[in-house]
């Protein structure tokens, strides 16, 4: 089993990222489908959607959206959240999407560089492009490699209820790893996430192979404009030839 189809199943790896900004997230998202000029009613995928609060925000402005995830915990929670216009499912993003042709696809917040092997990386740029009508939009938003380079944070300890997580990070190669210890219950335990510092010329490199063209790039949730020294992010808008 991979590290994340293990770790993105348990409650812990939920309950450490509680404290993340939702309302950053949804003013985000907000400027990002007005910067698309998105039809009423547009066909949006939420690819790697989580628990499901960005798929349930997206619906909520009017977009009919597909939440798709590996974690099917994950899923079994969002489909509490279902509608004629809101709907989840389990699914590997490596693998074609069986669905009608949609408007855009969104992979946010580093939802994207966990494989070993390249191909399996464009594997799913190839999903993405093949699902998309002409002219759809594809939106990956990725950390920025050097800004994670020249700012990393090599150990740290997180308070989340009753628990406390030891997190180290180092960058090995091509990854930074993210070494996770806690106790609960007495119990020791230990998960690790391992993340590809893709270069935005990898991206892009791995998008205009399958079809796409790079249409921006944004780096922060502001949608300011990218600076490769300073942006703490690397908002790719690709568009379906």
């Amino acid at each position: 089993m991979e590290w994340f189809e293990s770790w993105f199943d348990t409650p812990y790896y939920h309950l450490l990222y509680s404290n993340r900004d939702y309302t950053e997230a949804e003013n985000f998202i907000t400027k990002l489908t007005a910067d698309l000029q998105l039809p009423p009613n547009a066909k949006i995928i939420d690819l790697a959607c989580g628990k499901g609060r960005h798929s349930v925000f997206l619906n909520k402005l009017g977009f009919n959206v597909l939440g798709l995830d590996l974690s099917r915990k994950s899923i079994e929670f969002d489909k509490q959240f279902e509608n004629e216009t809101l709907v989840f499912g389990v699914h590997d993003m490596r693998n074609p999407i069986d669905a009608d042709p949609k408007d855009a696809v969104f992979n946010l917040f580093t939802s994207f560089g966990y494989f070993d092997n390249e191909s399996d990386d464009k594997k799913v740029f190839q999903s993405v492009y093949d699902v998309l009508k002409p002219g759809g939009f594809f939106v990956l938003d990725y950390l920025n490699e050097e800004f994670v380079r020249k700012n990393i944070v090599p150990e740290s300890t997180l308070i989340r209820g009753d628990i406390e997580f030891k997190i180290t990070k180092k960058i090995e190669g091509r990854h930074v790893i993210k070494d996770i210890r806690f106790e609960d219950d007495g119990k020791p335990f230990h998960f690790f996430e391992k993340v590809k510092l893709h270069t935005r010329e990898t991206i892009n490199m791995y998008a205009e192979e399958c079809g796409f063209e790079r249409v921006k790039i944004w780096g922060d949730y502001q949608l300011n404009a990218f600076d490769k020294e300073n942006s703490s992010r690397c908002i790719n808008l690709f568009k379906k030839k």
